[in-house]
């Protein structure tokens, strides 16, 4: 095997595991809330803020933090990413009360901003362009899997273990890792030098008021106070942001690539489909273990023909991704997954026969991984060498924020049509929140056919298509 297959293969272990790490912490909580309240008391508020804690520091702080790998280089704020992420897992499953629990969360979500920007950009930086779309595809299917699998593990965990498992699981990955990437990850910086301290601020404090609005909304009441008050004061922020990066010479988030709609399309398809896919997996998960009464392991057990096909299927999308191009691949992908949610809304009912549920959540599996495996080479294709970082940046932060996005609308949906009282009640909510999540998706799709077939070449910062991207296979010391 010579040097440059090595240094892919190193790379995307490292890579991967973090990502497998970061993603599963989105959902895998959520299954061992009840045994977390039990174990550590804590009112619904409370228990609801050991999700959003690290939803929040990790939706708001991922552009800062692909910033940072920029300014002070990638692998290094890969390395302090991991290195926070694993230390906070620790403190987790050791907190002895709700609050530090929270805490302990909050420094999770840190950890992941710092890392999760960066590892598209390492990865992308020694893969071949021949391989890249395949290489990326990979990686991105981890990162589906890794998600739609937190349920099953997490159940597993509570069931068998206990839930402080869920954490301690990272540590052992977190402490194999961190010599790993040390040793073999290229080390890489952005195009500018100098940190942008007024951008980094702003677009912090714009992402911290609409996630916390978003957030709290279900809670609060779309029309409270605190709630438009957050929304409105952080989209005004979002908007000072902008035109600060038109004008500072040395920007943080160089704003220009949204003028590319290869960019700007698949980052809108990419938020609208986290927000239908984490809304719906988060309300499968709780009608297996709310009306059907299985235990939390049986509940992930029954999302496993969702799960289970990026595994298969894979390998082959990143493979023709290469050969055929991705757009019609991706949209292709939104199309499976809003039909195969349209299909469980309109079969779904309190004593539906599981069976009847299986085709479409394999179709739903389908969707997912024809989105995930060409995405990443797709949107990553579509910027030059020197703004990568922040592209993936802008990519995962968009992802972070329509999961948040995904979970308040369609609990907002649920909640205005349904309740947890009975099945019934509970089915009368469901069914709309899961026609809403597929209309999200539909609407990605929409969006993924108006970028353009080929992209053009000659517009200052961007790739052509299908061409290298410079410096992508020699970037790094």
């Amino acid at each position: 095997m010579n040097v440059s297959k090595r240094n892919v293969l190193w790379t995307f272990l490292c890579c991967g595991l973090g990502v497998a790490m970061v993603s599963l912490d989105n959902l895998v909580v959520i299954t061992a809330l009840p045994a977390i309240r039990e174990s550590l008391g804590g009112d619904i508020q409370q228990l609801e803020w050991t999700v959003n804690a690290y939803t929040l520091t990790y939706a708001v702080l991922m552009l800062p933090g692909a910033a940072l790998g920029d300014r002070f280089g990638r692998r290094r704020m890969f390395l302090v990413g991991l290195a926070l992420f694993t230390v906070a897992s620790a403190a987790a499953a050791l907190a002895p009360g709700i609050g530090a629990l929270i805490a302990a969360r909050a420094v999770q979500g840190l950890g992941a901003a710092a890392l999760m920007p960066l590892n598209l950009t390492l990865l992308t930086a020694v893969a071949p362009a021949a391989r890249r779309g395949a290489v990326l595809g990979a990686l991105s299917a981890v990162e589906g899997l890794a998600i739609a699998m937190g349920p099953l593990i997490g159940g597993m965990m509570v069931e068998h273990l206990a839930w402080q498992w869920i954490f301690w699981v990272n540590v052992p990955i977190g402490l194999l890792v961190l010599p790993l990437a040390r040793w073999r990850l290229a080390e890489s910086r952005g195009a500018n030098a100098r940190l942008d301290v007024v951008g980094t601020v702003l677009a912090g404090t714009g992402l911290f008021g609409i996630v916390f609005g978003l957030i709290q909304g279900p809670a609060d009441g779309w029309a409270g106070a605190r709630v438009l008050t957050a929304l409105t004061g952080g989209a005004l922020v979002l908007a000072v942001f902008a035109a600060w990066e038109l004008r500072t010479p040395m920007p943080m988030f160089p704003m220009r690539l949204f003028r590319h709609r290869t960019f700007s399309g698949m980052n809108a398809a990419g938020l609208l489909m986290f927000a239908g896919m984490f809304g719906s997996v988060f309300l499968l998960t709780q009608f297996f273990q709310g009306p059907r009464g299985y235990s939390p392991m049986e509940a992930g057990l029954r999302i496993l023909p969702w799960t289970v096909v990026p595994v298969f299927v894979a390998p082959v999308v990143g493979f023709l991704s290469d050969r055929i191009g991705s757009r019609s691949i991706v949209a292709l992908g939104l199309t499976f997954q809003a039909c195969g949610l349209g299909w469980i809304a309109a079969r779904v009912s309190p004593d539906v026969s599981y069976p009847s549920l299986v085709p479409a959540l394999v179709l739903c599996g389908l969707g997912m991984t024809f989105y995930f495996s060409p995405t990443a080479n797709l949107v990553m294709s579509s910027v030059a060498a020197g703004d990568r970082g922040m592209a993936s940046g802008a990519v995962n932060a968009l992802r972070e924020l329509g999961g948040v996005l995904g979970v308040a609308v369609l609990a907002s949906v649920f909640t205005a049509h349904g309740d947890l009282a009975t099945a019934d009640s509970f089915t009368d909510g469901m069914i709309p929140a899961l026609w809403t999540g597929a209309c999200l998706i539909a609407v990605g799709a929409l969006a993924v056919l108006a970028t353009p077939r080929r992209r053009r070449a000659g517009r200052p910062g961007l790739a052509p298509a299908g061409a290298a991207v410079p410096g992508a296979e020699g970037a790094g010391t």
